[in-house]
């Protein structure tokens, strides 16, 4: 890869227009797929409100259609899972071959679904660790945090040494305000953001309520620790370790983090599909497949699929 690389977001939500919007700010080309804000990006570019200083793009690469998009070296997929459905028909234009496709997205199995879609390119997943919102046509409010944790997809996902491609990409984002780490073994950091992703996001839509609220309360945040140690129950099951110190400093961060509503709440919430499947069903699957039983995430998974049938007819 060249010095000067080419970025593509697919997905410029809460997430990837965030990190796209800093990628660009600091230089770098960067190309936007919109859907619904594509006329007002278009016209009047991106606002990013963060509690590390607001800024305006007012000129933005942005496209309502892959086909327009110029080739890019590295492909961000910021789109929700229960969109990747669309992505056969949107990375084969839009990466380069021996390009990069960056998954930015939450919960199990995605990037072997994506070396299934590109042959001819290094998939690559990222963990965020972002609170941030999309609160209007081409305006993100970000809130808090904003890490990554990069690592390389190999098939089976097995662990491997940090690439340069990988350093080149971390370089790109640091030099952009956004902090990464990498990670030799992106199935341990992947189970990793679960022991999050999993309580939060189902507790909060099945009972309504935010972070702050679940761990204020004594039965709640009894809960929220079970579940972690069910997590790491799964991640054991395909060999990944998760120490019971990780899930102490999980709870401590929630503890201190600003009362946020998840992003499976404001799906919920706004009546959009919730990505049950990538973060409770997949992980469930592979578990099961090991001969190993998770109830209380099954108890959840089974109540979400319930709530989101419900919510997708109201």
């Amino acid at each position: 890869m060249s010095d000067s690389r080419k970025y593509a977001i697919l997905g410029t939500g809460a997430l990837g227009g965030f990190y796209g919007a800093k990628l660009q700010q600091a230089g770098l080309d960067v190309h936007f797929l919109l859907k619904s804000d594509y006329e007002q990006v278009s016209q009047s570019g991106l606002f990013v409100e963060s509690k590390d200083g607001d800024f305006t793009l007012t000129q933005v690469n942005a496209y309502n259609n892959v086909e327009q998009m110029p080739r890019c070296d590295v492909v961000i997929v910021a789109l929700k899972t229960t969109q990747n459905h669309l992505l056969p028909k949107l990375l084969p234009p839009v990466v380069k071959d021996s390009g990069v496709v960056l998954v930015l997205q939450n919960g199990l199995g995605v990037e072997e679904n994506i070396a299934r879609i590109v042959s001819n390119v290094q998939v690559m997943g990222g963990l965020c660790f972002l609170c941030s919102n999309k609160v209007g046509a081409g305006h993100i409010r970000h809130l808090d945090y904003g890490k990554i944790t990069l690592g390389e997809y190999t098939p089976e996902y097995q662990q491997h040494s940090i690439t340069d491609r990988m350093q080149q990409i971390a370089d790109d984002f640091q030099n952009a305000g956004i902090p990464i780490e990498l990670a030799a073994d992106l199935l341990v950091a992947r189970w990793q953001k679960l022991v999050w992703n999993i309580p939060y996001n189902g507790l909060s839509v099945i009972l309504n309520a935010t972070t702050d609220e679940l761990m204020a309360d004594a039965d709640t945040r009894k809960l929220v620790e079970q579940l972690m140690n069910e997590v790491a129950a799964g991640a054991k099951s395909s060999g990944r370790i998760i120490p019971e110190s990780f899930i102490q400093t999980m709870l401590n961060y929630t503890v201190k983090m600003k009362p946020y509503r998840t992003s499976m709440k404001i799906d919920y919430d706004q009546h959009r599909p919730l990505e049950v499947e990538a973060i409770f069903g997949n992980p469930l699957k592979k578990v099961q497949a090991a001969g190993v039983n998770l109830p209380q995430i099954n108890c959840m998974y089974h109540q979400l699929k319930f709530l989101n049938k419900r919510n997708s007819l109201a």
